[in-house]
């Protein structure tokens, strides 16, 4: 299964991020959405299930929850937009820890759990690179990926 992983968007949908993001299964935006459009376009693409991120005050992005539990071929992944508001351990009870805001990619495993932050694929922030995420999910496991956009 190939999940797409997309955060930071602040109304702006890249033509290189949905490129990215074809032949995703499902597609996660983590927070940060910005403008309806932003979720149109990656509908076109696959299902998404999102989150609302601190901007995210108007349209449909405002009636998203703040955080998701979902769960793919076995593995619990936990879904929130700052993950220096996570106030739990995910250790033993999530696979997969998704978050943006920082606009920092992020794919490490601590433990058993793999942190995964795709990066900001909106405006750029100071010198970071614009990407976005790719999960593979089998039952055997989960492997995250960061693609840095050429933009």
């Amino acid at each position: 299964m190939q999940i797409g992983v997309i955060a930071d968007t602040h109304s702006k949908m890249r033509p290189e991020a949905l490129d990215a993001l074809q032949g995703s299964d499902v597609i996660l935006h983590a927070g940060d959405v910005g403008r309806d459009e932003v979720l149109d376009a990656l509908e076109a693409i696959a299902p998404v299930v999102a989150i609302r991120g601190n901007i995210d005050k108007t349209g449909r992005a405002a009636a998203l929850p703040d955080v998701r539990e979902l769960e793919f071929l076995g593995h619990p992944f936990y879904m929130l937009h700052d993950v220096k508001t996570l106030d739990f351990d995910p250790e033993g009870r999530y696979r997969v820890v998704i978050a943006g805001h920082s606009h920092k990619p992020r794919n490490e495993w601590l433990g058993g759990v793999l942190y995964f932050n795709p990066g900001g694929a909106g405006p750029r922030r100071f010198t970071l690179p614009i990407s976005v995420g790719r999960l593979t999910v089998a039952e055997g496991g989960v492997a995250g990926e960061i693609i840095e956009l050429p933009v």
